[in-house]
């Protein structure tokens, strides 16, 4: 199956402003791709320029299999899709509108339209509450309901913007829950948001946008064996540790009261602990710090954001 999602030097200006520049996004099939990046960085531009709903000012999109948006009628009946928050009529209830939206697909079936929409709403917690109003709605609630709604039929592709804004740490958990099963039913989900503790547990590959530019792209692992791993070694004769690290080719080896510390580099792992032990080094404690994906993503913008929601 080819890449359901491939931008090729996708950009987007404003007038004298540059929103998205050369963007090559690469979206593996059955991925969750956590689309990354502060406020500002060209996310949410992104993803209206990929569903067609602004033109981009240079570059080519294929979503799957099919330009955009020349094939924007093929391509979309199989595309769910939360941007920038959801709008449905405050004065219907939860079942009212998503029966509404579902009749004004032509390519659902009238026939199973109520059993569809109870089973959207069924999926995302809210079939106790679809015949309230939406107006009475939480900010939580009407988050999921926009999810409902891109769950009304079977899609290929989810592209979904701040899925988990506004809900509490359970709804958070059972949408990160949602988006694992959608996944593992075949469906490829491009998730993008500002949460990183979020992204790191439900993604699989991951995409950094800063100021326009898609800085890094790849699985996790990818990501992560990119940076400076340390070693950490607890022992009562630091500097004879310290000068055992070096000897092994650790590089910026420093000391400490009861700890040595080096990069690890090319070195590998397993000759380390053997090597201090055959110099009569006790080695109280062993670690072999790994970066977060905080860590990547600050080596790779110099900067943070929020990562805990």
């Amino acid at each position: 199956m080819s890449d359901p999602v491939v931008t090729r030097g996708l950009t987007k200006r404003f007038r004298a402003q540059t929103a998205v520049d050369s963007v090559d996004l690469v979206v593996p099939a059955g991925a969750v791709y956590g689309f990354l990046g502060p406020n500002g960085s060209g996310k949410t531009t992104t993803i209206r320029m990929l569903l067609g709903l602004i033109s981009p000012t240079a570059g080519e999109i294929s979503v799957l299999g099919l330009p955009m948006p020349e094939q924007s009628g093929e391509v979309l009946r199989r595309v769910g899709a939360l941007v920038e928050g959801p709008a449905f009529h405050p004065y219907l209830s939860g079942r009212a509108n998503l029966a509404r939206l579902d009749a004004a697909d032509r390519h659902s079936d009238a026939r199973t339209s109520a059993a569809r929409v109870d089973a959207a709403l069924d999926r995302v917690g809210l079939l106790a509450a679809a015949t309230k109003r939406y107006r009475a709605y939480s900010l939580g609630m009407r988050q999921r309901l926009a999810i409902a709604n891109a769950l009304l039929m079977p899609r290929d592709l989810l592209v979904l913007d701040e899925p988990t804004n506004g809900l509490d740490p359970q709804g958070t958990r059972e949408v990160r829950h949602l988006i694992g099963d959608l996944a593992a039913g075949g469906a490829t989900v491009l998730v993008s948001s500002h949460l990183l503790a979020e992204v790191a547990q439900m993604s699989t590959h991951i995409g950094v946008m800063f100021e326009g530019h898609l800085v890094s792209q790849g699985s996790i692992a990818e990501l992560e064996s990119g940076t400076v791993q340390t070693v950490l070694v607890d022992t009562d004769r630091p500097d004879d540790a310290a000068r055992v690290l070096r000897q092994l080719g650790l590089t910026d080896v420093t000391t400490a009261q009861d700890r040595a510390t080096g990069v690890l580099g090319d070195v590998e792992v397993a000759k380390i602990v053997p090597n201090l032990v055959d110099d009569n080094i006790a080695v109280l404690g062993f670690t072999v710090q790994r970066p977060s994906l905080e860590d990547v993503f600050v080596s790779l913008t110099g900067e943070g954001f929020d990562v805990s929601g």
